[in-house]
This record gives structure tokens, C-alpha cells and sequence, in this order.
């Protein structure tokens, strides 16, 4: 009788190591989405071999702290704010051709344009760049059911001031909106910010941080479509919000804009979804399931969505 014998797949002496044969250069690192376990294994590898990590603190936030992030990666994060990173950064590339430098995003690294303008610096200065990606809030709406490919342009919603209200936004969503798309609002965020008279006097006295909600998003859209009376959306259009996407207390919100402005969806970040009307019986299906009110969902989908 042959005795059995034990196999050995090849297939797990293919498996590669994490490697540390890193170049020296910068890395742009992204974070993920929500906490400090979202970096992917090839970037917590980049920021413990790195001889300084710097973090982009601007543009977005986790649901955790510095202090979390620190500990977790076992190293001390320099936290770069705006002025450091559109003014000074040069300091943040600095010897980054003789040591590694990991500059630390929110998201995935090239979620906002900012990031591509230090990139083409570094390239102004011959140092090597490379990038490690992460889930980002582009791919992650995706959680909402909705389907990724019937997405339009994204935009940006600012806070209103009683003398600045930009409607910009507006002609991107009516564009969407003439061509049934949806449209994903990112919202603004103020940390570190200055008021006018601060700046002015040139004190470095800042303001709390702001984080726009998907309430005020919802309101200061229906007062633009107020202003400029296009139609492109009403108090009954459809819309998502989403709240702490990607964390384990994600949240979302269904119903007219005129609901959501109602809603109150807890601490950020948030983001919003406006429907466009190519959206599908599936997309309908999925999102129902958050809906605020299923019967002012049911008649709104009846009246502008069903085909």
C-alpha cells in the first residue's frame, strides 16, 4: 500500500514577502475611509520604513485622531496643514532623494488636485515619486447602491456666507440632471480657517472646525435653485446622504431634498447624492431600505423616476 503523503501547494512559496527594498523618493500613502486599520499592508510598510510621515489634515478626516494613527504605525506623523502644503513644500520634500518621506492622505492620494501639485514639484526637484491607493469616497458611494457608472460629474458644495453664495455647482448638476445621471457632492470641511477680520490684521487666531452637513448641503442647493429657477432639481428630487461612509457607523439617509434638509445624520463626514432620473428599478430597490418616509419615497420615485 503507498502511504499517503502530505502536499505542499506551490502556490504558497509564490507568495512574495512585504518587501523593504523601498527606494528612497516620496510616497503619497493613502489612508482609506475611516480609521487607522484602513491603510492597505504595502503603505503601513512605506510609513514604517520612512524617516519622516507627514500628514494631510486639510482636505479630509478620519474617525480617529493623530494620537490613534501613531500608534498604530509606530511613528511620530508631522501634521501638514494647507498653508504648509501649498505655501511650504519644499520642507515636506526636502532630502526626500536621499531618505524616505510618506506623505499621508485621506482617501486615496489623488482625490484632490492639491496632491497632483506636490507631485509635480517633486518632479521639478528630480525626486522619485510613487503612490500607494486606497479606497476613496469616488468608489466607496458605491455602498449606497447606487450605480457607479450612472455617476456625472462630481461637485463640491461650499458654505454660504450672507455675501458669497457660488452657484457654480448648479450648471455641473443641471448637466447631470439634463442626461439622467447622478451626482455625488463632496462637502466642505474648515480646519484651521481664519476669519476675515484675522486675516486682514494678520493674527494666527483660527476658527473651530466646520464640517458641512448633508442637512445644510440639501438647503443651500434648494436656495440656489431659488435663485436661479432652472428646474434643474425641486424640493421633491431624490437624494442620498451619507454619513462616516466606510466606518462601522456608516449611515444613510433617503427622501427629498426637502426631507433631508430635515434630517440630522450625526458626526461627519458626510456627502450627498442627488438621483438622476436614468436611475434603475435595482438602484430603487437598494436604496428604499433608508428611505425616511417609504411612502413620500414610493410617490416621489412614481412621479419623476419611473419609467
Amino acid at each position: 500500500m503507498v502511504k499517503a503523503s502530505t502536499v505542499v501547494s506551490s502556490e504558497a512559496s509564490d507568495i512574495p514577502e512585504i518587501r523593504t527594498d523601498w527606494k528612497r523618493m516620496l510616497y503619497l500613502v493613502g489612508l482609506g475611509l475611516a480609521d487607522e486599520t484602513d491603510i492597505t499592508v504595502k503603505g503601513l510598510n512605506v510609513v514604517k520604513a520612512a524617516k519622516r510621515v507627514y500628514l494631510e489634515a486639510y482636505t479630509s478626516i478620519l474617525t480617529v485622531g493623530k494620537d490613534k494613527l501613531e500608534a498604530y504605525y509606530g511613528r511620530p506623523i508631522i501634521l501638514a496643514d494647507r498653508e504648509m502644503v501649498e505655501s511650504s513644500s519644499d520642507d515636506i520634500l526636502a532630502g526626500a532623494d536621499k531618505e524616505d518621506v510618506a506623505f499621508l492622505v485621506v482617501g486615496d492620494p489623488f482625490g484632490a488636485t492639491t496632491h497632483t501639485d506636490l507631485v509635480l514639484r517633486a518632479r521639478e526637484l528630480k525626486i522619485p515619486t510613487q503612490s500607494i491607493h486606497n479606497a476613496s469616497v469616488m468608489s466607496a458611494v458605491g455602498a449606497t447602491g447606487l450605480q457607479l457608472y450612472n455617476f456625472g460629474q462630481t461637485v463640491s458644495m461650499v458654505f454660504f456666507t450672507e455675501s458669497w453664495k457660488p452657484s457654480s455647482f448648479y450648471d455641473r448638476v443641471k448637466e447631470n440632471r439634463q442626461i439622467g445621471l447622478h451626482t455625488l457632492l463632496l462637502l466642505d470641511i474648515k480646519v484651521k480657517e481664519q476669519s476675515l477680520e484675522n486675516l486682514a490684521r494678520g493674527r494666527k487666531i483660527y476658527e473651530p472646525p466646520r464640517f458641512m452637513t448633508a442637512s445644510q448641503c440639501a438647503a443651500q442647493m434648494l436656495e440656489t435653485e431659488e435663485t436661479r429657477g432652472e428646474r434643474a432639481y425641486g424640493l421633491d428630487s431624490l437624494a442620498v446622504g451619507v454619513a462616516r461612509l466606510g466606518a462601522s457607523d456608516q449611515r444613510m439617509a433617503v427622501g427629498t431634498l426637502e426631507q433631508i434638509v430635515q434630517s440630522d445624520m450625526g458626526a461627519p463626514l458626510h456627502s450627498l447624492v442627488l438621483l438622476g432620473s436614468r436611475a434603475h428599478e435595482l438602484e430603487r430597490d437598494y436604496i428604499r431600505e433608508y428611505a425616511i418616509d417609504s411612502a413620500v419615497f414610493d410617490q416621489a420615485w412614481r412621479e419623476q423616476y419611473q419609467r
